[in-house]
């Protein structure tokens, strides 16, 4: 007989993803449920962090443009003291603060503000940082837990398949195939929403340190501008 005549006779099977997912397993669907919902989360934390990232570094230009331009710190500080528009404006305006706090105190405590003023501009920074790498953790954990999750799917769907069969006794590959395909389709899944959070995750962190590096680096430039400040008013 013909080769072509045997697959046109031979019985259609439908392997879509939806017939995948509706005749897997109970537990193959609740992994497959998860991990969905894990790889939705994770696209919704990367299209987030990434316009958080975009706004925080034209922020970052439109204040250090502002405050390199000569502009009065006072000004700049009662401009923004209310409310901060940027990370680097904040540190700026608590830095500022704890200036404006010593010296409406009388100037008694002048000798030590250098020192305070580099620990409130770390706290500052250390908050920004944190804010963020807030939800980073998450990726990290969908791209390290993710293909487990899956392969455990896949592990209790190829025993349900191998339970089939021996309940059965028809090893074809027709009755085989579907029940290994349901449960491969568990892995496949978990690589979908792993490899995204993985990639996304290094890349993030990424960010975090470029936008941490520039913050330490203004911070390190408004401390010497302070502390030449502090000098000419100890020395007047």
């Amino acid at each position: 007989m013909n080769p072509a005549d045997v697959a046109q006779a031979a019985p259609q099977i439908d392997m879509s993803f939806w017939t995948l997912f509706w005749h897997a397993h109970i537990v193959v669907k609740l992994v497959m449920i998860g991990l969905l919902a894990a790889s939705v989360w994770c696209w919704s934390i990367i299209i987030d962090k990434t316009l958080l990232f975009r706004r925080t570094r034209k922020e970052m230009d439109a204040f250090e443009e502002v405050f390199w331009s000569g502009r009065s710190l006072e000004e700049l500080y009662r401009e923004l003291a209310a409310k901060p528009v940027s990370d680097m404006s904040a540190v700026f305006v608590a830095a500022m603060r704890e200036w404006k706090r010593s010296f409406e105190n009388g100037g008694r405590s002048v000798a030590s503000l250098s020192q305070r003023i580099d620990k409130v501009l770390d706290v500052t920074i250390q908050r920004e940082t944190e804010r963020f790498e807030s939800k980073l953790l998450v990726l990290s954990t969908i791209a390290s837990a993710a293909p487990f999750i899956g392969l455990f799917g896949t592990v209790w769907g190829i025993m349900n398949s191998f339970t089939a069969i021996a309940v059965s006794k028809n090893s074809s590959l027709a009755v085989v195939a579907p029940g290994i395909a349901e449960a491969l389709f568990a892995t496949a899944i978990g690589l979908f929403a792993a490899i995204p959070a993985l990639m996304a995750y290094n890349k993030l962190q990424s960010e975090v340190g470029k936008a941490s590096s520039r913050l330490e680096a203004f911070a390190d430039e408004f401390s010497a501008i302070l502390s030449r400040q502090i000098d000419e008013r100890l020395a007047a």
